[in-house]
């Protein structure tokens, strides 16, 4: 999923690969709500209606409605709780709920009642924002500058800990303190934790999916990617753990659903939950990443791939288990050759080489002394020291892999954690973590093969083994009874030996070590707890090591950020922060496009283009029903007239990443129109390096959502439920 300058100055910003955005300009940029009043003037040029103050509330119209899923983006469409996201991110809990006798993934699911409608994966989990706060002065504002890395990482997340414990006081509410622009700022933002979620409508695999990993970031695509959930609460409207006297979630907004849609040219924007980008990195970062990091995860993810392929027989019972985690390694390993070829077509490194000359040359001529230069020197140096340390420690933290040592690591540091008061404990172990952990471990019993969970150890064991001395750690090696000239076979047989006697995969047992003591564990004859056990010492040392080098970030990042804030801003320019989870909005238009010399690319597609690649087989599978259909052109109040059909997906040139999947789509009155789910394959390097040309957004139009619940589903409950508007 994927991520937008005019005149001289935009010539001016591509020449030495800037992140800046001309107030003035097109569609780069993922912006924060409360910089939208600053864009005001371009979003309404653009064709916005609505007022940009209005959309800059987080808690009012239309930002009310868009809520996060954790990892995905989702919006409130009906009074009852209702809300749409995409099939990928609903795909955890459609695999979740499936069988070899009762495939969902495969022949799709439809509540036909709200009895009917299925408990989410463990874990699930719908976040409404009620509140944002500007908390950087409680966070780091009182710290020395003379503090350590290791204390200043201690007292920035002292400091967080405390503001969310304080936040969470109000029950039913999950806080975070997100860090912008690399630590310069702090938000507390709050939001109701919707805990039972559940499983409403997904189609059938063959629409929700359709094109598979073959299609996967590719134009033109025609996937039916969306799916619903269902927020409930206690009947007090309060945040409340499944139960069968919830109620549906009643949401303060909720978002009007297009069937009138939209044509080529019109304007569009996307409000949503983007994860991480790095259009910030230093050079060094992008040199090993591109160099070294991309290329080996590539292979690596290959092997597994066919680790899990080569051990679970398509349609059984384990194969099922591990489609949610084939899906996203699949997605992974294109996303990254896609990184790779885009960064090689624009020239990153060249670009990102011109930015820091160019930078540099501004520091010197008007900020000689504000000690920026010192400080970015610094975290070059710094961040050599962390691409190093990520080089020595990758095979080995793909060597400890194994979901049950995953488990036993887990059990055993929540054992430790325990141990100590709630505010002192790690991150990711306090009382507000418990919930999460218990899901976790119960999750593992619908996403666990103890015979591909082997062949995935294996593959790693067979990296990890192969790295010269210094890559290897010794305490692994012992415990493990590993040494140089070991057989495939032998690795094998003692590997045998952990899974014929462990009982964690058992969830009773699992959930019942929540509450062992360290001691207790540590006498436990369990292989895979013994080994973690003997590893934790080597993990903590690891973990430490990097909270001291983040507690360095934590003072150059700030000043490297201001640099480019305030250099960005003599030529008239404003910087957004890179991506980090939390809700932005971007904007722009229905275009096509031409990535490529002599190839061209359509703003839409449709229904008609699925009769053209089915082949009756995966991925290209269409169900008969929606052909017969697309063939009598039996298109009900969905058609599109400029294209004479239902269009299926359409193009934007909005600016997006990993996160936005799901992300609602509006147009210029706030009407949802379609969901972002996609980029094309050239422009997944955006979540580095903008280039207008190739960034393009893949979105499933609302006129084929609504077509295939209508006409293919029967989902007419739905329908009435939701405010649908157009023709």
């Amino acid at each position: 999923m994927r991520m937008t300058p005019h005149t001289l100055l935009f010539s001016t910003a591509l020449m030495s690969g800037l992140i800046i955005t001309p107030l003035a300009a097109a569609t780069e940029g993922m912006y924060t709500p409360d910089q939208l009043p600053e864009i005001a003037k371009d979003l309404r040029k653009k064709g916005l209606k609505l007022n940009p103050n209005q959309i800059s509330d987080l808690t009012g119209f239309p930002m009310g409605a868009v809520v996060s899923l954790g990892g995905c983006t989702a919006s409130f469409v009906s009074p009852q709780g209702l809300v749409v996201t995409n099939h990928h991110c609903a795909y955890g809990s459609i695999q979740y709920n499936s069988t070899e006798d009762n495939n969902y993934l495969d022949n799709g699911f439809l509540a036909q009642a709200m009895d009917d409608e299925l408990p989410a994966a463990p874990g699930s989990r719908i976040y409404v924002t009620t509140d944002l706060t500007d908390v950087t002065l409680r966070v780091t504002g009182g710290l020395s500058d003379d503090l350590t890395g290791a204390d200043r990482y201690a007292a920035i997340d002292d400091n967080r800990k405390a503001i969310v414990a304080e936040c969470e006081a109000d029950e039913g509410h999950r806080c975070n303190v997100s860090s912008f622009y690399g630590g310069l700022q702090y938000k507390l933002i709050k939001s109701l934790e919707i805990k039972d979620v559940r499983l409403v409508y997904a189609p059938a695999g063959p629409i929700g999916k359709y094109g598979g990993d073959i299609d996967n970031w590719q134009w033109p695509r025609h996937t039916g990617d969306f799916s619903f959930y269902r927020g409930y609460v206690s009947p007090e409207g309060k945040s409340a753990d499944f139960a069968e006297e919830n109620v549906p979630y009643t949401p303060p907004h909720m978002l009007k659903v297009s069937a009138g849609g939209l044509d080529e040219g019109d304007f569009v924007m996307v409000a949503g939950y983007p994860g991480r980008t790095s259009r910030y990195a230093r050079l060094t970062e992008v040199e090993n990443t591109f160099g070294w990091e991309y290329p080996t995860w590539i292979t690596m993810l290959e092997d597994w791939i066919g680790a899990i392929k080569d051990t679970s027989a398509e349609g059984s019972d384990a194969r099922i288990k591990y489609e949610s985690r084939l899906a996203g390694l699949n997605n992974y390993m294109k996303n990254l050759g896609g990184q790779i070829e885009g960064a090689r077509r624009v020239g990153l490194v060249d670009r990102r080489r011109a930015r820091e000359a160019a930078l540099n040359s501004w520091i010197a001529a008007e900020a000689p002394d504000a000690g920026y230069a010192e400080a970015i020197a610094d975290l070059d140096i710094l961040t050599r020291e962390t691409a190093f340390a990520n080089r020595q420690n990758h095979w080995y933290r793909n060597a400890t892999r194994p979901q049950m040592l995953g488990a036993a690591k887990r059990l055993y540091r929540l054992s430790k954690e325990s141990q100590k008061p709630d505010a002192q404990r790690e991150t990711g172990y306090q009382e507000r973590d418990l919930d999460r952990i218990k899901e976790s471990l119960t999750a593992i019993d619908r996403r666990y093969d103890a015979a591909v969970d082997k062949a995935e150890w294996m593959m790693f064991l067979k990296g990890y083994m192969a790295q010269p001395a210094e890559q290897r750690v010794a305490a692994f090696d012992t415990a493990l009874g590993l040494n140089d000239g070991m057989s495939a076979q032998a690795i094998s047989d003692k590997l045998d030996m952990y899974y014929a006697n462990t009982a964690l995969s058992d969830k009773e047992t699992r959930l019942s070590l929540m509450t062992a003591t360290p001691e207790e564990l540590e006498a436990s004859a369990d292989p895979f707890m013994t080994l973690a056990v003997a590893l934790f010492e080597q993990n903590k040392a690891m973990e430490d090591a990097s909270k001291a080098r983040s507690g360095r970030y934590a003072v150059l990042e700030p000043k490297y950020m201001e640099a480019i804030i305030a250099w960005q801003k003599s030529q008239g320019m404003t910087a957004y922060p890179d991506a980090n989870s939390t809700l932005r909005v971007t904007y722009g238009n229905v275009m096509g496009g031409s990535p490529k010399d002599g190839m061209s690319y359509m703003p839409f597609t449709t229904v008609e283009g699925i009769v053209e690649k089915d082949t009756t087989e995966d991925p290209f599978n269409s169900p008969q029903k929606q052909l017969d259909l697309i063939k009598a052109q039996d298109y009900g109040r969905y058609a599109l007239k400029s294209i004479g059909s239902v269009p299926v997906n359409f193009l934007t040139d909005l600016d997006s990443t990993g996160g936005n999947s799901g992300s609602a789509t509006l147009n210029a009155r706030g009407e949802l129109v379609g969901l972002l789910f996609d980029g094309t394959i050239e422009s997944v390097n955006s979540d580095w390096d903008f280039d207008p040309r190739t960034t393009r957004s893949i979105h499933v139009d609302s006129r084929y959502m609504l077509w295939v619940m209508e006409k293919v589903d029967g989902a007419d409950r739905l329908l009435n439920e939701m405010d649908i508007v157009g023709k």
